[in-house]
C-alpha cells in the first residue's frame, strides 16, 4: 500500500483527481452504509433538492480527496504548498499576528483539508491535533506527511492539548479539524445542520486563551489548476459557556460549508453515537483544567 502511495504522488494534480472522480463513485456505488451516510446527512443539510441536485458533484469531490492526499503528503513541502493559488483573507493572519495572542485555526471537513496546516508552516510554526489511525502503515504516512519543518503534531490526549497551551503561549499558531467526532467522554451532544452530533469541546476550550480564532478551508479548483484558500473570521464573537463556544463553533462550520456544499465530507459519520468510557471524562476534566491553568498563565 506504501508502494502505491508513492506512486500516486508522483501523478499530475489533474490525473488524481481524474482517477478520484471514478474512485469517488465506486466506493458509493459499493458500499451501502456510506451510500446511506451520504444521503442522510446531506438532505439533513441542504433538503432533498438541493441534495439531489449536488449528489453527484459531492460523490466525485470525495474521491478526489482521497487521490489527492499521497501528493500531499508525499510530495516536498514547496511542491506542495505551491498547489495553492489564490488566498483569500491573509489579513486576518497578519491582524492575529500583530496580537500576540497565538492562533486558532479551525479547519472542517471541507475541500482539500490536509493542505491547510501545510500551506501555513511555510509562514510560521504551527501545532495540529493529531488522532493517530488504526492501520500502523497509514500512521506512519500521516506522520511523513504533516511532520514537517514548521508543522508540529500533537497526540488527541493530555499531553497534546499542553503542546497546543505550549504553542499559543508562545504567540504561535495552532489547528485542529472542529467537526471530528471525539472518543467518548471528551465532546457534548450538540446541534449540527439541525440534528444533535457529538462535538469536540476542545476548540470551544482553546477559545479562553484569547488566541484569534480563524476559520480556513481549501477550495478544490476545477480540472486539478490547485486550490483556493480562504481565511474567515467568525461571523459572530465565539463566547458564553463551554456548550454555547462549542455550538457557535458548529454554527461557524455550517456557514462555510453553505459555501462550497460539494466538497464537504458527506460520507463521514458525524452523528454516530460513541461507546461508554470510564475514563474518558477524566481526560476531558484534565483537559479543562489544563487550558484554565493555561489561560491563567
Amino acid at each position: 500500500m506504501i508502494t502505491l502511495f508513492r506512486f500516486l504522488s508522483r501523478l499530475p494534480l489533474a490525473w488524481l483527481h481524474s482517477l478520484g472522480f471514478v474512485v469517488g463513485w465506486l466506493t458509493w456505488l459499493l458500499s451501502p452504509t456510506y451510500r446511506r451516510h451520504m444521503h442522510d446527512n446531506m438532505v439533513l443539510a441542504l433538503g432533498a433538492a438541493e441534495a439531489g441536485r449536488l449528489r453527484s458533484a459531492a460523490i466525485a469531490e470525495a474521491g478526489k480527496g482521497m487521490l489527492e492526499l499521497p501528493r500531499v503528503w508525499l510530495r516536498p513541502l514547496a511542491e506542495t504548498s505551491s498547489r495553492v493559488v489564490e488566498v483569500s483573507g491573509w489579513e486576518l493572519v497578519e491582524a492575529a499576528s500583530r496580537r500576540g495572542k497565538g492562533i486558532l485555526y479551525l479547519t472542517p471537513h471541507l475541500g482539500c483539508f490536509e493542505v491547510t496546516a501545510q500551506y501555513l508552516s511555510t509562514h510560521a510554526p504551527i501545532t495540529v491535533l493529531y488522532r493517530p489511525p488504526k492501520q500502523a502503515w497509514l500512521q506512519t504516512m500521516i506522520e511523513a506527511g504533516r511532520a514537517r519543518a514548521q508543522l508540529h503534531l500533537a497526540a488527541a490526549d493530555l499531553s497534546g492539548v499542553r503542546g497546543l497551551l505550549k504553542a499559543l503561549k508562545r504567540g504561535e499558531a495552532v489547528g485542529m479539524l472542529p467537526d471530528q467526532a471525539p472518543r467518548a467522554g471528551e465532546g457534548r451532544w450538540l446541534d449540527f445542520f439541525g440534528r444533535p452530533a457529538y462535538t469536540m469541546t476542545l476548540a470551544a476550550r482553546l477559545v479562553e486563551t484569547g488566541a484569534s480564532v480563524i476559520m480556513v478551508w481549501a477550495e478544490r479548483l476545477p480540472a486539478g489548476a490547485g486550490y483556493h484558500f480562504h481565511l474567515q473570521a467568525p461571523t459572530q464573537p465565539i463566547r458564553g459557556s463551554i456548550e454555547e463556544r462549542a455550538l457557535q463553533i458548529n454554527q461557524q462550520i455550517e456557514v462555510l460549508v453553505r459555501q462550497c456544499p460539494q466538497q464537504y465530507l458527506w460520507g463521514y459519520n458525524r452523528y454516530k453515537r460513541r461507546r461508554s468510557s470510564a475514563a474518558a471524562p477524566l481526560a476531558e476534566a484534565g483537559a479543562q483544567r489544563d487550558v484554565q491553568q493555561g489561560a491563567e498563565q
